[in-house]
């Protein structure tokens, strides 16, 4: 098992790794509209929302060698299902063509106030 720390600037009091890699399998964790150096909750709308949650997720995907092309599943937290069209139109700008499966939850009032959280497992290109 292998930690993937970014070099986020923020200090993250959480207690957990933004990526564990295991048996062939790149692990996300949730990653909030939050900027990860800054600290500072996403101001925009929901889209914003989502273009920097999935940003973060990019960031924990690049620091283990994988790309957006890799991933096979993500899971999205939304604290309001109305929220679900917005979601899935910059969720799609993201991957373009590739599609991995999904779930969209609706959730209760997500951490810090953030309208955005996404989850993701890829799978580690082979050497």
């Amino acid at each position: 098992m292998k930690m993937v720390c970014p070099p986020f600037k923020g200090e993250n009091k959480g207690h957990y790794t933004a990526g564990v890699i295991s048996r062939g399998m790149l692990y996300v964790s949730g990653q909030l509209s939050i900027d990860p150096d800054t600290r500072e909750v996403c101001q925009g709308d929901i889209k914003d929302h989502t273009r920097l949650a999935l940003d973060n997720v990019d960031r924990v995907l690049k620091e283990a060698g994988v790309s957006r092309n890799d991933v096979v599943m993500c899971r999205v937290y939304t604290p309001d299902v109305n929220y679900w069209g917005p979601i899935n139109e910059v969720y799609a700008e993201f991957f373009g063509e590739h599609k991995p499966a999904r779930v969209i939850v609706s959730t209760t009032t997500l951490h810090f106030g953030c309208l955005v959280e996404i989850e993701a497992v890829a799978e580690m290109p082979e050497a």
